[in-house]
């Protein structure tokens, strides 16, 4: 096998394959005996027929795609790796020569890795993250709790008013028929919560438990169920129940019910502590975001098409996982928001982008400071790993390969990186 490379714009590079005639021979024969039961030549038992009676019934080429593939194959990636290119992209394969006795000869497009040019990435300038706890933080807090240790009481005096919660039958109507999903008995509904389209929850505003009232809306546009998008529809509505929410007094009972305290105040400043200890958290993570992205702003790269392209099918393929773990498909997902799979890949471009420019800059940050992972540095993460898996770190260690510990290794030092962009930064 031999390999010419042909640079060219943009990042991408053809791979120009030569196979022997010798190794396509060997091919050919794998391409026949994969197939030879399919045919049925006269005279031969199936399976029987030689090679050269199968090509004479069926013409030269018959196993010439087979063939084709296994040379393919068998030679593709050593080719790719003979190259001495970082390749970042599945090849796309042509065929250039193919026939008997001759060398077999095919091309592979491929993308390479950008190269990046860092800007200013020492001593960088970014606004630096609020990671202050103010009372208005304390007291919202608060609230929420309150809120949480709530209890719902039955109101049967007055009509609906904003902020119940209600219990409602309803069945709704479009020109003038039932439709699936728009009827529903003992019907939990918070009014003011939005949970139904248009202005639903706002009709049932001033109505008595018991009462039947009509309700007009108008399905929005883009409503994922097509057959009632943009239609107008009446729901008859019965209020059944109505519930106010009675908040428990803010005083030193209440916070030794939901906490440790035995006081209000005591109370306020743990949860200041905790809030505090959450809000720095956030703002580090921030000002990393911040430093990062600033870096990768500087920095100058061309991106091949093909490399965003694989970006994007990696981050499908996420989401698709995600969706399964929550016993969603796609399809179903594509059913119920009404999109195509081209607008996702479009709507998901942008951060591909993202991903791929980040990732690349880092990487040249670590080239550029020799930054090295020690071996010490990679067994803490495998033991990290290990913790999580509840396993023991040489028995983790047994299940990678060489491959597995490097590319731990450059993740390690890509966050190196991070940790040293976000050191020498100047937050202001």
């Amino acid at each position: 096998m031999s390999v010419q490379v042909e640079k060219l714009e943009k990042n991408m590079a053809k791979l120009t394959i030569e196979v022997s005639a010798e190794q396509f021979k060997d091919a050919m024969q794998k391409a026949f005996n994969k197939n030879k039961n399919r045919f049925n030549i006269p005279g031969f038992r199936r399976g029987k027929a030689p090679m050269s009676m199968i090509e004479k019934m069926y013409g030269e080429g018959v196993f010439y795609e087979d063939a084709a593939d296994e040379a393919i194959n068998a030679t593709c990636m050593d080719a790719m790796n003979e190259s001495g290119l970082d390749i970042v992209s599945r090849p796309e394969v042509t065929v250039e020569q193919i026939g008997k006795d001759q060398p077999f000869i095919y091309s592979a497009l491929v993308a390479v890795k950008p190269e990046v040019t860092l800007g200013e990435y020492k001593g960088i300038e970014v606004q630096k993250a609020d990671a202050e706890v103010t009372d208005a933080d304390v007291e919202a807090e608060l609230k929420r709790v309150q809120d949480q240790n709530a209890r719902l009481v039955t109101v049967e005096d007055r009509p609906v008013a904003d902020g119940d919660q209600t219990v409602i039958d309803f069945e709704g109507y479009v020109d003038g028929k039932t439709f699936d999903g728009g009827t529903a008995e003992d019907f939990q509904l918070t009014i003011g919560s939005h949970a139904f389209i248009d202005t639903f929850e706002e009709q049932l505003i001033g109505k008595n438990i018991g009462e039947e009232c009509e309700v007009n809306v108008t399905f929005p546009t883009e409503y994922h169920a097509k057959e009632l998008a943009g239609k107008p529809a009446t729901f008859k509505v019965t209020v059944k129940e109505i519930k106010v929410k009675e908040l428990p007094e803010l005083d030193d009972e209440f916070a030794s019910e939901v906490s440790e305290f035995e006081t209000l105040d005591e109370y306020k400043t743990d949860i200041r502590a905790k809030l505090s200890e959450r809000k720095q958290k956030a703002a580090a993570s921030e000002n990393e975001n911040r430093v990062v992205d600033k870096v990768v702003e500087n920095a100058s790269m061309e991106i091949p098409d093909r490399m965003l392209d694989g970006q994007i099918d990696n981050m499908v393929q996420e989401m698709a996982r995600n969706m399964e773990s929550q016993g969603l498909s796609m399809d179903l997902y594509l059913k119920y928001t009404g999109m195509t799979m081209d607008q996702i890949r479009e709507q998901m471009r942008p951060q591909a982008e993202k991903r791929i420019k980040t990732r690349l800059t880092l990487e040249a940050v670590v080239k550029a400071e020799n930054i090295q992972t020690s071996d010490e540095r990679l067994d803490e993460e495998i033991q990290k790993l290990a913790d999580n898996y509840k396993m023991e770190a040489d028995k983790l260690k047994e299940y990678m390969t060489d491959r597995d510990k490097d590319q731990m290794k450059e993740d390690i030092a890509v966050q190196e990186a991070v940790d040293f962009l976000v050191a020498e930064a100047k937050l202001v």
